[in-house]
């Protein structure tokens, strides 16, 4: 029985350690797309540098999904992690449900990196994580697959729009810059 509550005490303990370190902007719970639980971005992305990205199926950027994926593949062994967010914000580009999305991203581009509910990015009703991604220099996204990236303390180093591809040298430069940083330690 001691084991039993040592163990839920430092079980607890671990918990109350990771809300600790948690950086604020990715104290935020989405649910992954078409699932039904949702998921702490802290819990699965804490000292990864994220690249979050809005997207949509039926837009003349969505052929960046392929290029998308190639960055997640290319750096995620790193500590890399492409977080995409299907939005309808901009001219009802993403219409249909998070099943079909989820089935276009995988059988059109082959998309494996993590992508999460239906989300309004801008505007009214903007999701409280979208709004601090523009305030903290990020800017608000003006179309569809604006990107920003995080680094590993969850801090955003800038915002890249629409017409910046996934493998411009803009982009992957600074991802290369942002993953020599080393993952911060944990404390505890």
């Amino acid at each position: 029985m001691k084991a039993l509550v040592l163990a839920l005490m430092v079980g607890f303990g671990s918990a109350a350690t990771a809300n600790a370190s948690c950086p604020a902007l990715l104290d935020q719970s989405f649910r992954p797309l078409a699932q039904k639980e949702a998921v702490r971005l802290c819990d699965r992305f804490a000292g990864q540098v994220l690249l979050v990205v809005n997207t949509a199926s039926k837009c003349g950027f969505t052929p960046q999904y392929e290029g998308l994926e190639a960055l997640q593949q290319r750096y995620a062994e790193q500590g890399f992690a492409v977080v995409g967010f299907p939005s309808n914000d901009f001219g009802e580009q993403e219409p249909g449900s998070e099943t079909e999305i989820a089935e276009f991203c995988t059988l059109t581009y082959g998309v494996k990196f993590p992508m999460f509910e239906k989300t309004v990015v801008r505007g009214e009703g903007v999701h409280p994580f979208y709004r601090a991604l523009a305030e903290a220099g990020g800017g608000e996204p003006r179309w569809n697959f604006h990107k920003y990236l995080i680094d590993r303390d969850g801090k955003v180093l800038g915002g890249y729009g629409s017409r910046v591809k996934p493998d411009a040298p803009e982009l992957t430069e600074a991802i290369e810059a942002a993953l020599k940083t080393p993952a911060p330690a944990s404390k505890g």
